[in-house]
């Protein structure tokens, strides 16, 4: 799995650097809904909706928007309702793309998704064309620094994950979807400091890509579609090595 999360580490890096907090609240919000609707909305009984808590307090996200949010999806204040809606296709290259949407306007999103799709040497493709080469799993980070990795990957396996990938800025822990839960907690009882934690795609096989031109024709689809106000997660199974995205402008 050593090439799956490149676009997952530049997303996080692009959203450190230069996404909206109002974007970033926008789509915690969105996910809190679908959590409550889902599971409730006592965080202590609802692990997505302790996900997306612990996902706010992490970008700054003040807790009175939580609980309003928590508030409007149980129904005891006026908001809107969002649908979950997933989009497939393809980038430069033949690299596989799945899309996850929460909204409110099903057509206006189906017409927005093929535009960007189409205007960034992709093709939006039907339903099915490419999850079947994505798994769901569960994907937690830890900080690199100051961090045994032999110790926490003990602690990590020993609580059921399936792979512990270790590097320089973070160790990333994968974990069936159901064991994401027990793993996480195991780990941070073992006293490391959990980063991330998730519930994502992640592809069985990736495309690398060694060209310039090609490279920068998908991070500028994935990008364009980061940037759209619906999307939730992009996810790729390109592979582009880290000397190459250096020298591109995403």
């Amino acid at each position: 799995m050593s090439g799956h999360n490149k676009w997952s580490t530049i997303k996080y890096k692009k959203g450190k650097a230069d996404a909206a907090r109002a974007k970033v609240f926008t789509q915690i919000s969105k996910e809190i809904f679908v959590a409550v609707r889902q599971s409730g909305p006592d965080p202590s009984a609802n692990f997505r909706l302790r996900l997306c808590v612990q996902k706010a307090k992490a970008a700054n996200m003040p807790m009175d928007n939580v609980n309003r949010a928590i508030q409007k999806a149980a129904g005891n204040l006026e908001g809107v309702a969002y649908e979950e809606i997933v989009y497939e296709g393809y980038g430069a290259g033949g690299v596989a793309i799945m899309c996850e949407l929460l909204t409110d306007n099903r057509n206006r999103v189906a017409s927005d998704i093929r535009y960007i799709f189409s205007r960034n040497n992709g093709n939006l493709g039907e339903t099915g064309c490419v999850s079947y080469m994505f798994e769901r799993k569960g994907r937690m980070t830890v900080p690199a620094e100051g961090v045994d990795p032999d110790e926490l990957m003990l602690a990590a396996l020993d609580a059921g994950a399936e792979d512990v990938i270790p590097d320089e800025e973070q160790i990333e822990i994968i974990t069936a979807p159901d064991e994401l839960e027990a793993v996480k907690n195991a780990v941070e009882e073992a006293g490391f400091a959990t980063e991330t934690a998730e519930i994502t795609m992640i592809p069985a096989n990736t495309i690398e890509i060694t060209d310039e031109e090609t490279a920068q024709k998908v991070l500028t689809l994935l990008g364009k579609l980061e940037d759209y106000d619906d999307i939730q997660n992009v996810y790729s199974n390109a592979d582009i090595p880290e000397e190459l995205i250096e020298k591109l402008d995403i």
